[in-house]
């Protein structure tokens, strides 16, 4: 009820600053024309396009309309500040600009409704997608972590071997783990009231700390990082954009056939930073990189186990990204494997000197 209200109160600043903008612009305008103002129809049917853009419904639009042509008789044309449609030409002025600007506002609301489902339909193709593998993923690691625990319950084992299932169950309760963080983000992120709580991150630390969380895995792989010389403050939720990182790495050690080390590559330009993690494996063909950002391809070669699908943890990385205002690619990478890529918005800060020029 409070999201409605504050929704409602919303529409209703939009409605009176668009209208009481064409207003001001009308008058400017038969000011310079001498009372003269055969612009007036043309602004508020733009009102009325931006009113239907911009509020929720067809109610606003619609208003928008009547309250346009009533402002386009009354103020705008002879006689002035009076409503009279009895001049030869007036009704059907009326008339058509009326239903000009009813049918603007009904197109334009349902554009955006058909925006809408069709984000909504991508979002119920993406929860279906995760939801498919999140079941791939969870259902071999806990029939071994069930095998593993049984073993160690029924049968007299070496303390060897003991502590071998004991690791076994480490790892795997690890990777489940991991893949419960990966879908709780994707909801989180696809909830629809939810938004990124976004603020200035020294990206050099959340690098650093995604290195050193990943290498506290048995499979991790050496990660060699060019660092910028300066430091980049990035506007991010810093705990999703190291979760993306660690996911990429843990993708290269899980997929990269014959990969031996992880190169991460940072590079800015004037309105965005982007950062590549790359490998040196045999890499992924050109014609498979959109599925696998997709999360609907399964490797052909995994370093670890079978029981990961490839393009999970990258289709929860594209999204974490997208909702950041960024993208993410995939290329091939110079050092022989595979590159994937992601950018996030990002304005470089002017020196005195840069402002003094």
């Amino acid at each position: 009820m409070k999201q409605k209200r504050k929704r409602w109160l919303l529409d209703l600043a939009l409605f009176m600053s668009i209208l009481g903008g064409a207003v001001m612009l009308s008058m400017v305008l038969s000011g310079v024309n001498d009372d003269n103002n055969p612009f007036a129809m043309a602004v508020f049917i733009l009102a009325v396009a931006l009113v239907a853009r911009f509020t929720t419904g067809y109610a606003w639009g619609i208003a928008a309309s009547l309250v346009g042509t009533f402002c386009v008789n009354y103020i705008f044309t002879y006689p002035f500040w009076a409503f009279d449609i009895t001049y030869p030409g007036y009704p059907l002025t009326v008339a058509v600009m009326l239903i000009v600007s009813i049918l603007i506002s009904a197109l334009t609301t349902q554009i955006k409704l058909q925006e809408r489902l069709r984000y909504e339909a991508e979002r119920e193709k993406m929860h279906a997608n995760l939801l498919r593998a999140i079941a791939h993923d969870i259902r071999t690691p806990l029939a071994a972590m069930l095998g593993a625990s049984s073993a160690l319950q029924e049968q007299s084992l070496s303390p060897e071997d003991q502590q071998t299932l004991i690791g076994n169950i480490h790892n795997d309760a690890q990777w489940l783990v991991r893949v419960t963080e990966n879908l709780l983000s994707v909801t989180r992120l696809t909830a629809g009231s939810v938004t990124l709580k976004k603020q200035d991150e020294v990206l050099e630390e959340i690098i650093g700390s995604a290195i050193l969380k990943y290498h506290r895995s048995e499979n991790a792989l050496p990660v060699t990082a060019d660092m910028p010389e300066r430091i980049l403050l990035v506007p991010m939720d810093g705990v999703l954009i190291e979760q993306v990182l660690i996911n990429l790495f843990d993708n290269v050690s899980a997929h990269a056939q014959g990969a031996t080390r992880i190169w991460l590559h940072i590079r800015t330009e004037a309105d965005r930073v982007a950062v590549s993690v790359e490998d040196d494996g045999a890499g992924i063909p050109a014609a498979q990189w959109p599925r696998i950002l997709a999360g609907g391809v399964q490797s052909e070669h995994q370093r670890m186990d079978d029981r990961r699908n490839m393009g999970i943890g990258l289709s929860v990385c594209a999204s974490i990204i997208r909702a950041h205002g960024g993208n993410m690619t995939m290329e091939n990478s110079a050092h022989g494997g595979a590159a994937l890529r992601f950018w996030l918005p990002w304005q470089e800060e002017k020196s005195d000197g840069d402002d003094q020029k």
